[in-house]
């Protein structure tokens, strides 16, 4: 591929800051004198991926990760004996740029909108590989990286790209492009990436071993199938490579003057009125299908307002505080749905530990969302489920009856509800059933109130 051809098509970062085009178009000599000056700086930093220090701290990285194994069947203790006595040989090998990549095993994981997450596990020994090229190659692509790309970035995490995005909303740019890339760690151009590590890594043995990692066959099914674009998650270099693939296009929207934040391959771009939000994803749609050479999900991408958002699970206000999104309330309720299935054999201070556990963690995360009547609303909903758990349980009309009495219902009462023909849906919400089962029962079987929760933990803002 001609270098000076692509790099007149292109914006990059000298000294943090975008360099744009010059008026005739062509990118500024600075930039290119840049990446001349790293190429230089990178010529032998293969030594460097392959020094002792260096492949031991990707070893105690890959260790602490755990894992599957891949292709070849070896496991995490299997791999701790092989690097004991291969150590120098994998040295060896990454120097003379002799190292080979193995097949990846091929895994799909289902995902919560439907369809299916292609995984390509590697084997243990090259994840330590890729480990390593990803801790030397990070150092110096973070110094290019844009500010508004917040996805696998050390010290940057989704609720700093919360802050981000409500940062843009308080300017007033309520409508949002949010674009939805198709599939896009399996549409990753081979080509178009290649070219972007030559541009700044001057090693060529380094690009080369890259190569072969992208380039290798996925085992799935008994069948081995050689892939000609995409970079699979499952492995260390996969999320370094996306957002060197995407910076480019970090670098398109500031040129031209966007409002955006990006996480990973989640964009969302802040314009001020509808019609302007939509010439923007015309425009960007454009620029990544031509230029990219990704795919822009058409169906998915939309315009919208910040309520109807869902970025990291929240949605944004005008204010630019943060909500909670349609999507994530109801992902949440589908995992305690699962929880609290009254066909578990469990006891009902158990299904309370768990589901305080799960409850725990994902409040902590939304603990910036305003949020109070939609947490009362579910926790209304959690009750009257953990009610038709224990009234199952009782199991005959006289178990029903008998653990209504020890709760302080009236006899009558007790009996009217064991007799009925309701289902238990019905017979949680009856007087009976919250009369017996109310709040001080909750909490002297130690169940805590979400709303109470939340009310604790929404203190400690971002």
């Amino acid at each position: 591929m001609n270098f000076d051809r692509e790099c007149n098509r292109s914006c990059c970062t000298v000294g943090g800051t975008v360099v744009h085009r010059l008026k005739d178009g062509a990118v500024s000599p600075a930039w290119l004198s840049a990446c001349e000056e790293e190429r230089a700086l990178t010529a032998g930093i293969m030594e460097e991926i392959a020094s002792l220090s260096n492949l031991q701290k990707a070893y105690r990285a890959v260790v602490k990760n755990g894992g599957k194994g891949g292709v070849d069947g070896m496991d995490m203790k299997g791999f701790k004996k092989w690097m004991r006595s291969n150590m120098h040989q994998l040295q060896t090998q990454l120097i003379e740029g002799i190292y080979e990549a193995t097949a990846v095993r091929g895994v799909q994981i289902a995902k919560a909108g439907g369809g299916y997450r292609q995984l390509g596990i590697p084997t243990i020994a090259d994840r330590l590989t890729q480990q390593a090229i990803h801790q030397v190659l990070s150092e110096r692509y973070e110094k290019i990286f844009s500010n508004q790309s917040y996805g696998f970035r050390p010290g940057l995490g989704a609720h700093d790209a919360l802050l981000q995005a409500g940062k843009h909303m308080q300017e007033g740019r309520c409508w949002i492009v949010d674009l939805d890339l198709e599939k896009f760690f399996d549409e990753v151009n081979h080509h178009r990436l290649m070219w972007l590590l030559r541009t700044r890594i001057g090693d060529r043995k380094v690009v080369k071993l890259i190569q072969r990692f992208l380039q290798a066959g996925m085992l799935m099914g008994g069948l081995e199938s050689q892939r000609i674009k995409g970079t699979p998650q499952g492995g260390p270099l996969s999320p370094l490579l996306s957002n060197i693939v995407l910076d480019e296009l970090d670098k398109e929207l500031e040129r031209r003057g966007y409002k955006h934040v990006r996480y990973a391959d989640d964009i969302k771009i802040f314009a001020e009125s509808k019609p302007q939000a939509e010439r923007i994803m015309a425009k960007v749609t454009k620029y990544i299908e031509d230029r990219l050479k990704l795919k822009v999900n058409k169906e998915k991408s939309r315009v919208c307002q910040g309520y109807e958002l869902n970025f990291l699970g929240h949605s944004l206000l005008k204010d630019g505080t943060l909500g909670l999104s349609k999507t994530g309330e109801e992902k949440f309720k589908k995992k305690l749905k699962l929880l609290t299935s009254r066909k578990r054999g469990i006891s009902i201070e158990r299904m309370f530990k768990e589901v305080r556990q799960v409850v725990v963690g994902w409040l902590v995360y939304y603990r910036s969302a305003k949020m109070q009547r939609k947490m009362e609303q579910i926790d209304g909903w959690l009750r009257r489920r953990f009610r038709c758990f224990r009234l199952k349980q009782c199991r005959r009309v006289i178990g029903i009856v008998r653990f209504l009495r020890k709760l302080g219902v009236e006899e009558s009462l007790a009996w009217r509800l064991a007799l009925s023909g309701k289902g238990w849906w019905r017979l949680a919400a009856s007087p009976a059933s919250t009369i017996g089962m109310n709040n001080q029962w909750f909490a002297s079987m130690g169940y805590q109130s979400l709303t109470v929760f939340y009310n604790q933990v929404k203190r400690f803002k971002l």
